[in-house]
């Protein structure tokens, strides 16, 4: 997610927001050809800052080649830092090389962190983002019909919930432009949280007092000050009805958009189990799905190496069950940019 050189790093919040989130790892250079010429367009406000100071309403832009007219699809990704930095948009640069390389503009997108605005302003700022993007497509080559986005952690959260309330009007907010569509037609979730409530029970042994000595708390994920609790603006044990509308579960439908799941089966800050729920709410609206349970992988942007293990890979189509052999053994940018091309057209 954020980088470990992310302003405030020496503070114990910013030190906290690091271990929660990872760092995406850069694409090889070798999937990156230097002959790909590169526009980058960066801090351009998609809407006003909230408050002046913020950074939350900024994105990033890496355009390949030159427009000529040819419409590319759209990568649009968000950084986690357990909601409390307002930078995601960072991150994209690293991935940017690979995706380019592909034919994808990529969009680093911020959003604003639980400090500065609670829940549901980051889901009111990724609509406000698309819907910038779509916009302003044409300016910037953009198919405008072939969106996807992508995060990890808390960023995975924001890229499942852009995915799932497409056509959830009273999650659009009024952030910067309107009138415009925030759906989009492709989602990969990189080890994020689906339901608030369900984290603690399936936390590997060990890892919540792990977790409560980083972020110096005594009572875990359901702790008034964890990242959670700080989102939704309360102790999430004391408000399940505002934690229920902050879940990506609860929105899923038939109508949500290919998902690419990966999650780590050693992850000890987000339960691997999140991501199995998130599976088993797509499986059963019958939305096309693939989840990569990755052993040996926890908390970490490793989870796209070519060198782990295989994963144990489930997929479904029109909600029938896919031959997992069918499916590539690991979720590495090369499978990523393959089930982006299938769900993008």
């Amino acid at each position: 997610m954020s980088r470990t050189s992310r302003r405030g790093t020496r503070t114990c919040l910013a030190l906290a927001a690091a271990v929660f989130a990872g760092v995406v790892v850069a694409a090889p250079a070798s999937a990156a050809p230097s002959s790909v010429e590169v526009e980058v367009h960066t801090d351009i406000a998609y809407a006003p800052a909230q408050p002046s100071t913020s950074r939350g309403h900024l994105l990033d832009l890496y355009v390949p080649g030159k427009y000529g007219g040819t419409k590319r699809p759209l990568l649009i990704f968000t950084g986690g830092s357990g909601w409390l930095e307002d930078d995601g948009k960072e991150v994209a640069q690293d991935i940017a090389p690979y995706f380019n390389a592909a034919g994808y503009v990529v969009a680093g997108v911020s959003t604003r962190s639980s400090v500065q605005a609670t829940f549901p302003a980051q889901v009111h700022d990724i609509k406000a983002a698309i819907r910038w993007l779509r916009a302003n497509a044409l300016t910037y080559g953009i198919d405008s019909s072939r969106f996807a986005v992508m995060g990890d952690s808390s960023g995975g959260w924001t890229a499942a919930m852009a995915g799932v309330t497409g056509d959830v009007r009273h999650l659009e907010g009024t952030v910067g432009v309107t009138g415009v569509s925030s759906k989009v037609q492709a989602v990969v979730d990189l080890y994020g949280p689906a339901d608030f409530l369900q984290m603690d029970e399936r936390m590997l042994p060990g890892a919540c007092a792990a977790f409560n000595q980083i972020f110096g708390l005594s009572n875990c994920h359901n702790d008034p000050r964890s990242p959670e609790s700080l989102l939704v603006g309360c102790a999430i044990q004391e408000c399940p009805d505002r934690v229920r509308a902050a879940n990506p579960i609860a929105y899923v439908s038939r109508n949500d958009p290919p998902f690419l799941i990966a999650h780590g089966q050693d992850d000890t800050i987000v339960p691997h189990h999140q991501s199995e729920l998130l599976f088993r709410a797509l499986k059963g609206a019958c939305v096309s799905a693939t989840f990569y349970s990755v052993p040996g992988v926890g908390h970490s942007p490793e989870i796209v190496s070519p060198d782990n293990q295989p994963a144990a890979v489930t997929s479904t189509r029109n909600c029938r069950v896919v031959d997992p052999h069918r499916q590539p053994s690991q979720p590495t940018f090369d499978t990523i940019r393959a089930f982006l091309d299938r769900a993008l057209g």
